[in-house]
């Protein structure tokens, strides 16, 4: 069984410039997101994959692999598989699972790695899995740069969302306030389908990938974790993580990397 993480990563970002190399604890978020990355014992190997050439360069001086991709991808998916592809191409030997890491997660740990990758080990009816976590804040809930998710009695997902769902409006104020944590992985032959369906309505309004799985019937498996992670949309975020960061366990072991 052959298991690999990609992180896709980009310089253009809407809502903050340069973000894969933004500073956190004067380390580029990408560094922090490979290092992090590298930690984990499921992982055959990591790859960050990026159309930018100072993306690419600044993880070769950090001795990391990197995969130049198109410029041309909307989609983190659509990177990922790419890169995906070339690198069997080049080590010619097949990959059985791609984690998909995004490079505005410099809080993952190894353990969540390891517990998204598990379900699809032992159900073979699983083929993609997100993470999931608790938002500690109303502020938090309310934020529309934050991914929302409602899950069944299985953790399953029911429905991806920008609003805060489930709804407070109705008087019950103790409600699930649960967030996508963007670690996931597919098995190999499901990104590549996964990649080819249309873009779907709900999709689209959402503006959440995830969302098209969900109208072609297509089951999401949600794991819960407890660690506490942030992703960097904005401004705000990274000066958030600088702050959380510096009470950090994993980031005196990158040197052991």
């Amino acid at each position: 069984m052959k298991i690999i993480g990609i992180i896709p990563a980009r310089l253009a970002s809407s809502r903050l410039p340069n973000k894969p190399l933004a500073k956190i604890l004067d380390i580029p978020m990408i560094g922090h997101v490979y290092l992090r990355s590298k930690m984990c014992k499921d992982l055959d190997e990591v790859y960050v994959a990026t159309c930018d050439k100072e993306i690419y360069e600044y993880v070769k001086t950090i001795g990391g692999k990197c995969v130049m991709t198109s410029n041309t991808h909307e989609r983190a998916s659509d990177r990922t598989a790419e890169a995906m592809l070339l690198i069997e191409k080049e080590t010619n030997d097949k990959i059985d699972i791609v984690v998909m890491i995004q490079g505005d997660e410099p809080m993952i740990t190894p353990e969540m790695i390891s517990a998204a990758i598990e379900p699809i080990l032992n159900n073979e009816d699983i083929k993609i899995v997100n993470l999931m976590a608790a938002i500690k804040s109303i502020e938090d809930f309310e934020d529309p740069a934050e991914v929302k998710v409602v899950v069944d009695k299985e953790n399953y997902a029911i429905y991806f969302s920008r609003e805060p769902i489930p709804s407070r409006r109705k008087g019950v104020l103790n409600v699930p306030m649960l967030k996508q944590v963007c670690v996931i992985p597919f098995k190999r032959d499901f990104l590549l389908e996964y990649n080819n369906l249309p873009q779907t309505n709900l999709e689209i309004i959402e503006s959440i990938d995830m969302n098209r799985l969900i109208e072609n019937n297509i089951k999401v498996k949600m794991v819960f974790i407890n660690q506490e992670t942030y992703s960097v949309d904005t401004k705000h975020d990274l000066e958030r993580v600088n702050i959380l960061m510096n009470e950090d366990k994993l980031f005196n072991n990158y040197k052991l990397i």
